[in-house]
């Protein structure tokens, strides 16, 4: 049952507000001063509060702001007189819902609270959709409802159980590595470490030093014995990123490794034996380097046991809702912030993005955009520039009505129809609101 929490110091109010909740339905309390409001607020859940703007101890605005110090998504109906209007909207700046002025039929308050609580409801419905969502469409720590993506979900559960080599394909910013972490996490190594070594960041005598350790004394600057990453990785999985950029030399030491499965450190005598999956990616044509000679094609073939092929995000458009919301709300958690929503124009303009970047690029212009706004929804002065830019260079062939009328329409789609907050948020008056709605003949529904 839905709890209302009526605050208002008029004892004949408080009772019939109660009363005739009680009616309809709601589980219904009512104080008669903020401190005692703010107590139950602090203690308890509720799903709206009806709050009185004059009273005596502490104010409703005074009210209103401490609640939404404690819980700024709990919905606050401003109850108010003729007289203090322009109060209430300095609530309704400070977090209100809305106002409602006294004297108020019961069936005004009725409609509003009841569009508040089908709203909750909507947002619990959203929450429980959003976690079966996320179980179908989520493998690990990668997100995707596309045939494509799911055709490599489906590879990575059949491929996870073996020991099979296994060579990962995709642009930069795919999540090449995500796939790799997914194969190891979904098979009987998961236990073990998982170990990964970024080729092309390093030159060839270092990378060797890193991928099969040293001897102390091996090389100046050999201070002492270290262990490679091939050695950490035993019982576990070797992740090999941008293999292509491994030189020629590097090649035939580490294809010695894959059809022996033992090595030296630089330095040593020693023959060391190790239990390792070895993934590898790359981002460019192996079967070209080959024909040029810049890959060894025996290399290749040891690598290429089991191939699996990340599409790039232009070609799998309809997973970018997910993974905007999913990157929505990793932001919000680790900026603090409670991000509701993203406005539907900027919505337009992510989804109308190639993403030549691909996953890396739109998950940074994600945080981007939560880390800007200082509200909490996402709109298109949040965006990077690059975006902001682009969008304002494809409607540039539009007229000046046209982007007007499109954007009256976005805001009244935000307001749910609520001319007074969209005129708020335009900068105009109702009345110029109206006048536009009639011109640009807008229908509102």
């Amino acid at each position: 049952m839905e709890r209302i929490l009526i605050v208002d110091d008029e004892e004949i109010m408080r009772q019939s507000l109660t009363d005739w909740l009680k009616e309809e339905g709601y589980d219904v309390l009512a104080v008669e001063d903020g401190f005692k409001a703010l107590e139950l607020v602090q203690k308890e859940d509720w799903n709206v509060m009806l709050l009185d703007l004059k009273m005596p101890k502490m104010d409703g605005l005074e009210v209103l702001q401490e609640v939404k110090k404690i819980n700024r998504d709990l919905p606050v109906i401003i109850i108010t007189a003729y007289a203090t209007i322009d109060t209430a909207v300095t609530a309704m700046k400070a977090g209100a819902y809305d106002y409602i002025v006294k004297p108020f039929h019961p069936e005004e308050l009725a409609i509003l609270i009841k569009k508040i609580i089908e709203h909750q409801n909507l947002v619990k419905e959203n929450i429980i959709l959003r976690k079966e969502l996320r179980q179908r469409y989520q493998f690990h720590d990668i997100i995707g409802k596309s045939p494509k993506m799911q055709a490599v979900f489906e590879l990575i559960r059949t491929v996870a159980p073996t020991k099979s080599t296994v060579l990962i394909q995709g642009e930069s910013g795919t999540g090449k590595e995500l796939v790799a972490r997914a194969i190891h996490e979904a098979s009987p190594r998961s236990f073990a470490p998982f170990v990964a070594l970024a080729c092309g960041a390093l030159p060839e005598t270092l990378l060797e030093a890193e991928l099969f350790g040293y001897e102390k004394g091996a090389f100046t600057g050999a201070v002492a014995q270290k262990k490679g990453k091939v050695e950490l990785a035993d019982g576990g999985t070797l992740f090999l990123d941008e293999v292509s950029d491994i030189s020629l030399k590097t090649q035939v030491d580490l294809l010695r490794f894959l059809q022996e499965r033992e090595f030296r450190r630089l330095g040593g005598t020693e023959i060391i034996k190790v239990d390792v999956r070895v993934i590898a990616a790359t981002n460019r044509n192996l079967k070209k380097l080959v024909d040029e000679g810049k890959f060894r094609d025996d290399l290749f073939y040891r690598l290429n046991v089991i191939t699996i092929t990340i599409p790039p995000l232009r070609e799998r458009k309809e997973d970018l809702s997910l993974l905007i919301q999913h990157f929505i709300e990793k932001f919000s958690v680790e900026t603090g912030k409670k991000i509701e929503k993203i406005s539907e124009p900027a919505m337009h303009i992510l989804l109308n993005y190639d993403w030549p970047g691909n996953v890396r690029e739109l998950e940074n212009a994600i945080e981007h955009a939560v880390v800007i706004t200082q509200e909490n929804i996402i709109r298109p002065e949040h965006l990077p520039d690059f975006l902001k830019k682009r969008e304002a260079k494809s409607i540039s062939g539009k007229s000046l009505q046209e982007v007007e009328k499109e954007h009256i329409i976005n805001i009244l789609k935000e307001s749910e129809g609520n001319i007074r907050r969209a005129a708020e948020v335009l900068g105009i008056n109702r009345v110029t609101l109206y006048r536009k709605i009639k011109e640009y003949d807008i229908k509102i529904d």
